[in-house]
């Protein structure tokens, strides 16, 4: 990610904040903390209770962060005199700054009471869970955040055609990952979910792949994603190895109906029940029946950002929101369909962010 990329995002996120009735925000959620700082903590990709905070005013930023995560938020361009860090991690070198990071503060809490207490007498904070100042300048995406929601939806959509290139009868659902995700690692992406379910496993929502091997006359069903510095990618497509049967065209073609029913009414001022409504009808009436909790949701640095398309998504769609559209159908014990792509809300309609290829894939036997 460009350090053009993360100014852009603190500048937009400040200009909400001038806007508003306090003076500095404590950012709590993990890709808050990202979209405001621009640094990717690993430990946070991994341990379920790693915790950091960021405080952010108009002219200045401080980071709350372990002390292993220090160092890696020096070296990724945050001053080391506004790091402050808590916890028990060693390093050694020539910076004393770097290496007495530990046991400054006990805790999280202990370290951001010093970071709040560093800013000017009289200044009102506000913590991010009481106001929608990151929500709000999350969900509108900057040039360059769209271009990497675009490069990572396009691997995804790279990964499973080489997968079904070197696909064939008995090649396995395990075989099948492997590929989409040294495709992904080789287009520079961390590959975070791969479902590559055949047969009636296909029916299985997220199913971790296993040893089942595809057969001729059986669907495959995809829903993978990657991220690329920070940002999501959330694809669905379906295969048939051999000519698809009367049933398959049918189901897929009620998948395809939805979506499409979505996507050509997804505009500035369409709320998301709505696109839920017509996902759902647009599916519905080509299959004898369709439930569905929701039909898409909104994607950055968070693989669901809002607003969900769901019922009571009363929001408006806004130019610049990018969503994922999907309108899958699993039957237990038949198999699964589904084509989710990755779009962008403009001024008069929408851009499609996926290469738009949304056809039946058909693998030869």
């Amino acid at each position: 990610m460009s350090g053009d990329l993360a100014a852009q995002r603190l500048a937009r996120l400040r200009a909400g904040l001038a806007g508003a009735p306090f003076d500095a925000l404590v950012l709590t959620e993990p890709e808050s903390i990202l979209y405001a700082t621009g640094y990717r903590s690993l430990p946070g990709q991994v341990f379920r209770t790693h915790r950091m905070a960021a405080v952010v005013t108009g002219d200045d930023l401080w980071l709350i962060c372990t002390a292993a995560d220090a160092p890696a938020a020096a070296a990724s361009g945050l001053p080391v005199d506004r790091l402050v860090p808590f916890g028990r991690f060693y390093v050694e070198g020539p910076d004393a700054e770097l290496t007495g990071m530990a046991d400054r503060h006990a805790d999280l809490d202990s370290a951001l009471e010093t970071a709040l207490g560093r800013l000017p007498p009289g200044t009102r904070v506000v913590r991010e869970a009481e106001t929608d100042v990151a929500a709000q300048a999350r969900m509108i995406k900057l040039p360059g955040e769209v271009e990497l929601l675009r490069y990572a939806a396009r691997l995804c959509e790279e990964a499973v055609h080489k997968a079904l290139v070197a696909a064939g009868p008995g090649t396995t659902e395990r075989e099948l990952a492997a590929v989409i995700a040294a495709t992904m690692a080789e287009g520079g992406a961390d590959p975070r979910f791969i479902v590559a379910a055949v047969g009636e496993r296909s029916a299985l929502a997220d199913v971790v792949p296993g040893d089942r091997a595809w057969q001729v006359g059986e669907t495959a069903r995809f829903d993978v994603g990657c991220v690329v510095d920070g940002y999501w990618s959330d694809i669905g497509r379906t295969a048939v190895l051999g000519e698809p049967d009367a049933r398959q065209q049918q189901v897929y073609a009620a998948v395809h109906a939805g979506e499409q029913a979505q996507l050509d009414a997804a505009r500035p001022g369409v709320t998301a029940e709505e696109l839920f409504r017509l996902g759902l009808e647009g599916t519905g009436a080509r299959v004898p029946r369709y439930r569905r909790q929701h039909c898409g949701h909104g994607i950055g640095l968070s693989i669901y950002e809002p607003p969900i398309i769901a019922p009571g998504g009363a929001t408006p769609l806004r130019a610049g929101m990018t969503f994922c559209f999907e309108t899958p159908y699993y039957e237990l014990g038949w198999g699964g369909m589904m084509i989710e792509d990755t779009v962008m809300i403009t001024e008069d309609g929408y851009e499609m962010l996926c290469s738009g290829e949304r056809d039946l894939l058909v693998v030869p036997a």
